[in-house]
């Protein structure tokens, strides 16, 4: 660390909370404590997680519209869980055959980011919500219509299915690694290049910033992760259907980064983690002639959030009544000045270029015969 800069301890909350939780709940899990359901609630949140904070960095501090993450999703699912479904036959579930889904799931997903960004990305607003959403349109179509020896065709693709007690928890660190991706671009030069192209293009141009290269960026690695959720989602599930990866779905992880605030990542974690946490809890209590309400509950639930994050007459009861004013009263007792102790003045303590007993011991008289020998310096200035 450099002398003289503090740690941001802020910054890696995040990292922090996310760790505990793999921690806590991978040890609850491995010692039989934890339900099934609550696995698979995690690795839904893991899942999800992923893909709200890749789409952030294109949506929230690149500033697109993009439309088609769930056509990213969807190539990674069928691929990875292809590369799976093969190798497991003769490797079984493995780590190896996990890796080795992961990256291909996740560079055919990027690959995609490249094709399609490279003309995609010289457009803006509306048109490029309108091609990715025809991306992710066409990805999906064409799973459909494949042959079943292929991928399935309607039927959707039969896939290994990997360890409940293990799969959340490499899905926990997969969201790790790609916060660490995605925080420390955006706050090096190049995510400054790119929230600069966010705030006003024509100006970044001007400063001589490489636009497209920096969406282009952008876009991969948003994809890259798109895809390493992809394959998650294989893993998670016997089967993959491309009607799972509608433009409903690309809706969805928007509302989850839009929901939690453009630009922030922790916002991103928290509503993706809150709306899967809603879908999964109304699917399990709707059941039944009640299953008709799980969408207009879901739906009237996400208006009563959006309305308080940002109707002007809470703004109020919003700054009363938050996190931060809640730590703040919870960390006053440490600010208290009353509680604040004086120092020991000790004075070999204190560092200083010349030692105080050599200061404490210079003797005067002797400085003052020296400077009457030599005579005053300043002695008759003024006396023209």
């Amino acid at each position: 660390m450099m002398k003289g800069k503090s740690i941001k301890w802020k910054n890696y909350i995040n990292y922090a909370v996310i760790a505990i939780a793999t921690i806590v709940f991978g040890i609850m899990s491995v010692t039989g404590n934890l339900a099934s359901s609550t696995q698979f609630l995690l690795e839904k949140m893991s899942i999800s997680i992923l893909m709200a904070v890749s789409l952030s960095l294109v949506v929230g501090f690149l500033g697109e519209l993009s439309l088609g993450h769930a056509g990213f999703m969807c190539m990674g699912a069928y691929l990875g869980g292809k590369v799976a479904a093969v190798m497991a036959q003769s490797m079984g579930n493995s780590i190896v055959t996990l890796i080795v889904s992961f990256v291909v799931g996740g560079a055919v997903a990027a690959a995609c980011g490249v094709i399609i960004g490279l003309p995609a990305l010289r457009l803006k607003g509306d048109y490029l919500a309108i091609v990715t959403l025809a991306f992710g349109e066409i990805v999906k179509s064409i799973f459909r219509n494949t042959s079943n020896d292929s991928f399935g065709g309607t039927l959707g693709l039969s896939t290994p299915r990997y360890d409940k007690k293990v799969l959340f928890i490499i899905g926990l660190v997969l969201v790790l690694i790609a916060l660490a991706v995605i925080q420390n671009l955006i706050r090096s030069k190049h995510g400054r290049a790119i929230t600069a192209i966010r705030d006003n293009e024509i100006a970044a141009k001007a400063m001589g910033i490489n636009v497209t290269k920096y969406k282009l960026i952008a876009f991969i690695i948003s994809a890259f992760f798109a895809g390493i959720g992809g394959v998650m989602y294989s893993w998670s599930n016997y089967t993959i259907q491309s009607t799972s990866f509608g433009y409903n779905y690309s809706i969805e992880i928007l509302v989850m980064v839009v929901l939690g605030g453009m630009g922030s990542i922790n916002g991103a974690i928290m509503a993706a983690s809150l709306i899967t946490y809603l879908n999964t809890t109304l699917a399990t209590v709707l059941t039944g002639d009640l299953a008709v309400l799980q969408n207009l509950v879901y739906a009237l639930i996400l208006i009563i959030i959006v309305i308080y994050n940002n109707a002007p007459a809470l703004k109020g009861f919003r700054e009363r009544y938050n996190f931060k004013n809640l730590f703040d009263k919870l960390s006053r007792n440490r600010h208290d000045p009353s509680r604040v102790k004086d120092d020991e003045a000790v004075w070999n303590r204190v560092p200083t270029k010349i030692a105080m007993d050599e200061i404490l011991s210079v003797d005067v008289a002797n400085v003052r015969s020296s400077v009457s020998e030599k005579g005053d310096p300043y002695q008759g200035e003024g006396d023209d």
